[in-house]
């Protein structure tokens, strides 16, 4: 089992690039927002209880998938002060079942972040939507960080389309095992 843990800042594409890998591979998507809004309907966004359910419900999400052998994509707002702890629970938890884990980080200029997070769908999901906002969650919270004691796929997705990083992530990783055509007009890029 892999699970492909999808990760940046918000606005960077994590959701757009994921879709078009599942599209690519038959992966199963967990979007994180998924956890959030599950916990969320009944616990206080921020709590420690809150925090305490998100983590649970993500790693026995990984824990089934790992178990019965479901390669799946989890996307993630990495917080450098606080996340490490889940980064190796999840390497853990993967690792346990025999599977792997494949770190790919989304990074993206400030400038471009601060147009995409005024899309309407993002106020709609109740992500992150005004650039003051996500000014101050970036520098409050590092999110732009990398993970420093994982290494993984580096993709600027400033002029990236998720169509092409899609594809460089299921090269990188050998993803497609011959299941899904690859399609012909996309060639991988640099990577960053």
């Amino acid at each position: 089992m892999k699970l492909v843990f999808i990760y940046g800042p918000p606005a960077v594409g994590k959701l757009t690039v994921a879709t078009e890998l599942v599209k690519l591979t038959g992966f199963k998507l967990f979007d994180n927002h998924v956890s959030i809004d599950f916990v969320k309907s009944v616990f206080e966004f921020g709590t420690r209880r809150y925090w305490k359910l998100i983590e649970k419900y993500r790693l026995s999400m990984f824990n089934e998938a790992a178990k019965h052998g479901i390669n799946t994509i989890f996307t993630f707002v990495y917080d450098k002060a606080s996340d490490d702890p889940f980064v190796k629970k999840t390497i853990q938890t993967i690792s346990r079942e025999g599977g792997s884990v494949c770190f790919v980080r989304l990074f993206c200029d400030e400038e471009e972040l601060a147009r995409r997070v005024k899309g309407k769908g993002r106020r709609e999901a109740g992500k992150v939507s005004t650039k003051r906002l996500l000014v101050s969650v970036l520098k409050r919270h590092g999110l732009g960080s990398e993970i420093l004691f994982q290494t993984g796929l580096r993709i600027d997705t400033t002029r990236i389309p998720p169509k092409k990083s899609a594809m460089m992530i299921a090269r990188h990783y050998k993803l497609l095992n011959g299941t899904r055509a690859a399609p012909a007009d996309i060639v991988p890029g640099s990577f960053s």
